[in-house]
């Protein structure tokens, strides 16, 4: 149970988080629309504090564990910016990044974030078989 408590403990809070968000402000929990907003300089308080939450998660997990979550980057930092870039496009591109659609959206059964899911799986898929080649 020891090597998914800690995915399964951050599952349940993105899903808890979700909920309280869409009762406190009536909004679904989409991160990159909610960080969007946060640096265009329009968003709400209730947004900004679920940004400030989505932060602190690692402290949160430092209290609780008594250390810092394990961080292991695989890829250099020029992959990490542009796998970042990419991802903050595709989010912009799709209306919508993982969390919103895979959290809140397929949950809503929402048509749109079922293509979009789909859209992220394949490309997941696809990158991981593409990457095998190359190492």
């Amino acid at each position: 149970m020891a090597t998914y408590a800690s995915g399964l403990l951050g599952g349940m809070l993105i899903g808890l988080s979700a909920v309280v968000l869409v009762l406190a402000n009536g909004r679904v929990a989409g991160v990159s629309g909610i960080a969007g907003r946060l640096l265009q300089g329009v968003q709400t308080a209730t947004g900004t504090a679920f940004v400030i939450g989505l932060s602190l998660g690692p402290v949160l997990y430092r209290l609780v564990l008594g250390e810092w979550p394990p961080v292991v980057l695989a890829a250099s930092w020029p992959i990490v910016v542009a796998g970042g870039l990419l991802v903050g496009y595709g989010s912009r591109m799709g209306s919508g990044c993982t969390s919103g659609h895979g959290v809140v959206g397929l949950a809503r059964l929402s048509r749109r974030s079922m293509a979009a899911v789909g859209t992220f799986m394949a490309t997941a898929v696809a990158t991981v078989y593409l990457m095998g080649f190359f190492q």
